[in-house]
C-alpha cells in the first residue's frame, strides 16, 4: 500500500539542503519511493492509495538523538543539582541497581513516549548493566528505531553494588547483541556500551569493540571528557586523557561514538579527526550537571561529526530535541559570536548528521527517495510567528529557535505512523504514565 502526503514545505536536507514548497511524499512500504516538486505534484492525476492532505504541515527528517538513557526516564527530578561523580554516586547508580525487569520497561515506555511525541524516530540508547531485554521489547513494540546497549561495567569504585565480572558483562553483551542486532527488520541494531573509562578494565573495554567486528554496522558507545573530576581520575589511573587512551587501546575507530567530549585537548582533537570517531553532543545535561560547553564550532570545523542527544531524564530534565537545538546554538554564540552555529547547521547535526554518526545516513536522515520512510510533520503556525514561512533560513530558524513538541503534528517511523494527530498509536500514553508512576514507587521501596 502506498500513501501519498501532501505537505506545504518539504525540508528534504538532501546534498543540497533543498526545501520544496507545496510538495509531496511518497511513501511505498517503509520506504520513500518520490519526493514531487509542487509541478510534478500538480502532473499527479491519479494515485493508487492513501492520499493524506497535510498542506498546512512542513515535512521534516525524523530527528536523531544519539546518546539517550532510557534506563533513567523514571528518575527525572531525582538527582538534580550535582555534579556528575556525585551525581552517578549518590543518585543515579543505587536507582539503577534498583531497577526490576517491570520498572526498567516501565522507564523505558516513559521515554520512548516523550521521545516519539516530540518527533525523535531514532535514539541510540545506553541502557544499566540489569534487565536490557526490557529495552529491547519496549523499542520493538512501539516502532522506535534504535541502537540499544547494556552498560557494561566490571569495575566500579563510585557504588560497588553496580558491576559484574568482566565475563559476565562481555557474555551478556553477546548475547543481547545477537537478540538485537538486526531484529525488527533492521530497525533495531546493537551498540556496545562500556560506561566509561572509569568504571571499565582495560581487558573490557578491549573486547567490547573486538565484538563489534563480529557484527556488520555495530557500533561502540561510550562517555568520555565529559567532567574535570573524571578528567582528574582517568589522569590517575591511565597517566593520559580519555581520546588518548581510547587510542592507546586501539579503539578509536569510525565506529567509535564518544559522548560529551567537552574536555578534549588538542591532541585528542586531532585524532578524533583522524580516526573518524564521533562526538555526541549533549548541551543540556552539560549545562545543567555544570560540566561544561563543548567546542562545537571547533570541532565541526575540522570536519568532526557531531550529533545530538539529550542524555537522561534525570540530568535534562527532559528529552525534547527541540529544547537540544535551540540550546547547541545559544550557548556557542557568547564563544565564538552571533553567527556561530547557525540554525540551518544545528538543523543539520539533529537529522543528517545523526544518520552520519550511527553509520546509517543511507538510510534515514533525509527525505530522499530510496531512504526509510521516518518522517515528521509540523505544524509550525503554533509559533505565534506572522510571517508565511515556506523555505528558506526562516523555516530553520523557525524550526531550531521557536519550535516545540507542541508543533509535532504527526510521525512515521519505518514507514509506519506511531504518532498522528497528537496521538500516540502503538502506546496508551495514560497506560504508560500510570505504569511509570506504580513501577516508580516500588523502586524508591526496593532503595
Amino acid at each position: 500500500m502506498k500513501t501519498l502526503i501532501k505537505v506545504g514545505s518539504i525540508v528534504t536536507m538532501d546534498g543540497r539542503r533543498s526545501v520544496i514548497s507545496n510538495g509531496g511524499i511518497v511513501v511505498a512500504g517503509d520506504v520513500i519511493e518520490a519526493v514531487l516538486d509542487e509541478s510534478a505534484l500538480r502532473a499527479l492525476q491519479h494515485f493508487e492509495g492513501d492520499v493524506v492532505d497535510a498542506r498546512s504541515l512542513v515535512a521534516v527528517p525524523g530527528f536523531i538523538q544519539t546518546h539517550i538513557h532510557l534506563c533513567q526516564t523514571l528518575f527525572r527530578g531525582l538527582a538534580d543539582d550535582l555534579e556528575l561523580l556525585d551525581w552517578l554516586r549518590l543518585r543515579i547508580m543505587p536507582l539503577e541497581a534498583a531497577h526490576s525487569p517491570a520498572s526498567m520497561y516501565a522507564s523505558a515506555m516513559m521515554g520512548i513516549a516523550e521521545l516519539i511525541r516530540s518527533g525523535t524516530t531514532t535514539i541510540m540508547d545506553m541502557g544499566s548493566m540489569n534487565h536490557e531485554e526490557e529495552i529491547i521489547r519496549a523499542v520493538t513494540e512501539t516502532g522506535m528505531r534504535a541502537f540499544v546497549g547494556k552498560a557494561m561495567m566490571d569495575v566500579n569504585e563510585l557504588y560497588a553494588p553496580l558491576k559484574e565480572t568482566t565475563e559476565e558483562a562481555l557474555t551478556s553483551t553477546r548475547r543481547y547483541a545477537e537478540l538485537a542486532h538486526g531484529a525488527a527488520g533492521g530497525r533495531i541494531r546493537y551498540a556496545v556500551a562500556p560506561r566509561f573509562i572509569l568504571s571499565c578494565t582495560d581487558r573490557l573495554l578491549q573486547e567490547a569493540y573486538e565484538m563489534t567486528k563480529s557484527f556488520p554496522g555495530m557500533l561502540f558507545h561510550t562517555h568520555a571528557a565529559e567532567n574535570r573530576h573524571e578528567m582528574d581520575a582517568v589522569r590517575k589511573r591511565c597517566r593520559m586523557d580519555n581520546v588518548e587512551y581510547f587510542d592507546h587501546l586501539n579503539i578509536l575507530h569510525q565506529n567509535t561514538c564518544l559522548a560529551h567530549c567537552i574536555w578534549l585537548n588538542g591532541h585528542e582533537v586531532d585524532l578524533m579527526k583522524e580516526r573518524d570517531a564521533k562526538v555526541l553532543h549533549c548541551p543540556s545535561s552539560n549545562l545543567k550537571l555544570g560540566s561544561g560547553i563543548a567546542k562545537i564550532p571547533e570541532y565541526t570545523a575540522r570536519g568532526i561529526t557531531v550529533s545530538l542527544g539529550a542524555d537522561g531524564a534525570p540530568c535534562n530534565n527532559t528529552l525534547d530535541i527541540f529544547h537540544e537545538m535551540r540550546l547547541a546554538a545559544l550557548i556557542q554564540k557568547p564563544i565564538y559570536g552571533p553567527t556561530a552555529m547557525d540554525a540551518r547547521s544545528v538543523f543539520a547535526l539533529a537529522t543528517i548528521g545523526g544518520a552520519a554518526t550511527l553509520g546509517i545516513a543511507h538510510e534515514v536522515g533525509s527525505l530522499e527517495p530510496g531512504k526509510k520512510a521516518d518522517i515528521v510533520l509540523m505544524d509550525i503556525h503554533r509559533t505565534w510567528n506572522p510571517n508565511d514561512i515556506a523555505a528558506g533560513d526562516e523555516l530553520y530558524s523557525t524550526i531550531v529557535y521557536s519550535c516545540t513538541p507542541e508543533n509535532v503534528h504527526s510521525v512515521l517511523i519505518d514507514g509506519q505512523w506511531v504518532f498522528r494527530n497528537r496521538q500516540h498509536l502503538t502506546l496508551d500514553e495514560e497506560s504508560v504514565r500510570e505504569l511509570a508512576t506504580k513501577e516508580l514507587r516500588k523502586l524508591r521501596q526496593r532503595l
